[in-house]
């Protein structure tokens, strides 16, 4: 597992952290509580609970459906884009496979994508630059102006 945190709160830079993760059920925990962690010096206004629930939802999506004949890491990335907060998940699987689903209300899956969609101001599905997915969401007004 590695953390890491690219510059202090107070430098300039717009990747505020990331963490790579082994693709296992006890990651989506640990991303939840690191981000936590991690994202705290940054005093963000926006609901960290929220953003939490969306990286849990995300992480546990890449751990479940990432495939690669090549040992793979989930990597978990935020930034500070103006007064937004973008994070970023990223997994080895295709971006085809990515869609919201409308479940059934007795289907015990298929809600993540929907919970992100309802509490983020936008997200989407693109190549990853590590190569498969990149799933992002965005919360608007994380900082002041």
């Amino acid at each position: 597992m590695t953390f890491v945190i690219d510059r202090h709160p107070c430098e300039e830079s717009p990747r505020l952290g990331m963490m790579a993760l082994p693709p296992t059920p006890e990651s989506v925990s640990r991303a939840r509580r690191w981000f936590r962690r991690f994202i705290a010096p940054y005093c963000p206004t926006c609901s960290v609970e929220d953003c939490v629930l969306m990286i849990s939802e995300l992480v546990t999506n890449a751990v479940l459906y990432g495939r690669s004949d090549e040992e793979w890491l989930v990597r978990v990335e935020w930034f500070r884009e103006g007064n937004s907060l973008r994070v970023t998940v990223h997994n080895p699987g295709l971006p085809a496979d990515v869609h919201l689903r409308r479940p059934d209300t007795d289907d015990t899956h298929g809600r993540g994508l929907l919970l992100v969609d309802s509490l983020a101001a936008s997200w989407k599905c693109a190549p990853s630059h590590f190569g498969g997915t990149a799933v992002s969401f965005v919360m608007t007004e994380a900082w002041p102006s």
